[in-house]
């Protein structure tokens, strides 16, 4: 064989034990994403439920029952009404 040949052949080892790597790396990368992907698809499910488990928590007659039972407190019997008094009587009731 002449050296040229060997040379070639040198080359032809090199690129196919590159092109080995090259698919092995392949592989795996696309199990990594693979992998990633179901934990997506988990993480995305998990999200959904807990955002319909908070919606269901967050009503208005769940607080209010909460609040009741848990809290023990209760509506006020009457509205509260706060009468403004005129600026006029009431810097002439401070004055005195």
């Amino acid at each position: 064989m002449t050296r040229g040949h060997l040379v070639l052949l040198a080359l032809l080892l090199g690129s196919c034990l590159y092109l080995v790597k090259v698919s092995y790396e392949a592989r795996r990368l696309y199990a990594l994403l693979d992998n990633a992907r179901n934990e997506q698809r988990t993480l995305d499910t998990d999200f959904k439920r807990l955002d319909t488990e908070r919606q269901a928590q967050a009503t208005h007659m769940r607080v209010d029952k909460m609040a009741r039972d848990k809290l023990k407190m209760f509506a006020a019997a009457a509205p509260a009404h706060f009468v403004d008094a005129p600026a006029s009587t009431a810097s002439a009731g401070a004055l005195r």
